[in-house]
């Protein structure tokens, strides 16, 4: 597998173990499949970075498909709240953050890689929306694939980290990836708030987190697929 690293710097041997633990997935090596994505993360000013290239041999590899049919948003979610710092000021926010943290977080210790969504700053609101009950279940993963955000592939065992290798790296230029960076983002937001024929308006027989809540919905609940 071909991934990418966008970053202000070149990182031509990542190391297992560091990084933060208030990352999406915890402590690992995030990258992607996209040049062109990882040149957009490199910049996050106008100042120019790097989009570093590796390859990832997969062999023997445990990986997490977070977006495959054998798991949900919330588990996602979950994940989410475990690792990242939410302000959680309502009692329903408190009250479902605690609730998706017992009964959907997913067991992720034993595997060595992590596929699934990264949580921008548009991806981080919809989240908080959703532990406030303002979307629902179907609102939220709608919202995940607008703007074309991107997954991530993140790098989390010894093992894997043995199995990276560096085979260069590419200039991403800040005066046009920044830029580029932001209008993805805009796109998406904009989306999110109706625009191009999206309704997230409330709708009285969708499911949002006080039901599942109240009804105790469980992981396996197909209503929540």
């Amino acid at each position: 597998m071909i991934l990418y690293h966008g970053s202000p710097k070149t990182v031509e041997a990542p190391q297992y173990g560091f990084g933060s633990k208030e990352n999406d997935y915890g402590v690992g090596f995030y990258c992607t499949q996209s040049n062109d994505l990882a040149k957009e993360w490199a910049c996050p000013t106008v100042q120019s970075g790097f989009s570093n290239k590796y390859e990832l041999n997969m062999e023997g590899l445990r990986v997490l498909y977070l977006n495959s049919d054998g798991y949900h948003i919330l588990n996602w979610i979950a994940i989410l709240l475990q690792n990242r710092i939410f302000s959680k000021r309502s009692p329903v926010a408190q009250q479902a953050n605690n609730y998706i943290l017992q009964e959907f977080l997913p067991d992720i210790s034993g595997y060595d890689v992590i596929v699934g969504y990264r949580a921008d700053d548009s991806y981080f609101s919809y989240a908080k929306d959703f532990l406030n009950n303002t979307i629902s279940v179907n609102q939220l993963s709608r919202a995940m694939k607008l703007g074309e955000l991107g997954e991530q592939v993140v790098i989390k065992s010894e093992k894997a980290f043995e199995q990276i290798h560096f085979l260069g790296y590419e200039i991403a230029d800040g005066s046009i990836y920044n830029s580029r960076r932001m209008a993805r983002e805009d796109r998406a937001r904009k989306a999110y708030l109706g625009n191009h024929g999206t309704d997230f308006s409330v709708v009285s027989n969708e499911i949002y987190v006080l039901d599942i809540i109240r009804e105790g919905m469980k992981n396996d609940d197909p209503r929540l697929r």
